[in-house]
């Protein structure tokens, strides 16, 4: 986009006339350029703003559109103008609240990860769940990454990252996130209170000489034919897991919702 659209909000500069005599796509990106200051600059002007542009593009909206629906209308617009993002945080950053949760003494060891996306979000499912740190072999994308960052869903600025040489740094036992034969599964595990969590790369795991070195594994109970997950959504399962028994004692204080 523009770097208009980030900049303080003003009224439309154009009339319909000089709008609707705009190529199609262009007509659509003004609109999420317009969408986009109201995202930025919350205001009766610059909804009215965007709501203006949508009449004019007959996609009309209430006075009153709930958030949903705008960011919806921002991907079409997108869309409409050939300029698709993957995901955007409009909506996620209005659902976010300031979490006060303590954060788990566990660590987590990224091993050789090569997608950008997968650490991005490793690094999102980590701050999701309050659950530690983060440590980064030297082949790992880094959170000085764009791609990193744009994932992580700005995550990154709240979790604690660090690259590593040494894994000795890490506190034991490490627990290798692995299919490996008799391993428990990681809803059977009894996790301590501290450790070190390893994953591995996307292709091969972790390595034979660093299995050699750790004290357990765990692994996801699969069923299916493929005897595999994507890394950053097995660590989502196992984080779950982890988070939900090293929270367990906190749990319990807190007050039952009624059902009726």
């Amino acid at each position: 986009m523009a770097s208009s659209m980030n900049t303080s909000p003003s009224r439309n500069s154009f009339t319909k006339h000089k709008f609707t005599n705009l190529p199609l796509p262009q007509q659509h990106k003004k609109a999420a350029e317009a969408l986009r200051t109201y995202i930025d600059f919350p205001s009766d002007e610059t909804l009215q703003s965007y709501l203006t542009i949508a009449e004019w593009l007959d996609l009309a909206l209430p006075s009153d559109p709930p958030f949903s629906l705008l960011s919806d209308r921002y991907h079409f617009h997108l869309a409409q103008a050939g300029r698709c993002h993957q995901e955007h945080h409009f909506l996620i950053q209005k659902q976010d609240t300031l979490s006060t949760a303590p954060s788990l003494p566990i660590a987590v060891y990224l091993h050789q990860l090569r997608s950008a996306f997968n650490v991005g979000s490793i690094i999102r499912t980590t701050e999701a769940f309050r659950l530690g740190s983060l440590y980064f072999s030297s082949a790992t994308p880094f959170t000085d990454n764009p791609k990193v960052q744009k994932a992580s869903m700005g995550a990154w600025e709240s979790v604690a990252c660090t690259q590593i040489t040494d894994l000795n740094t890490l506190p034991r036992p490490w627990i290798a996130l692995e299919t490996a034969i008799n391993a428990p599964t990681v809803h059977d595990a009894v996790f301590p209170k501290s450790f070190t969590l390893l994953l591995g790369n996307e292709e091969y795991g972790l390595p034979d000489e660093l299995l050699a070195q750790v004290d357990a594994c765990i692994q996801i109970p699969l069923v299916g034919s493929k005897n595999s997950l994507n890394v950053a959504s097995a660590y989502a399962i196992a984080a779950a897991a982890i988070a939900h028994q090293g929270r367990r004692p906190l749990l319990k204080l807190l007050p039952r919702h009624s059902n009726g």
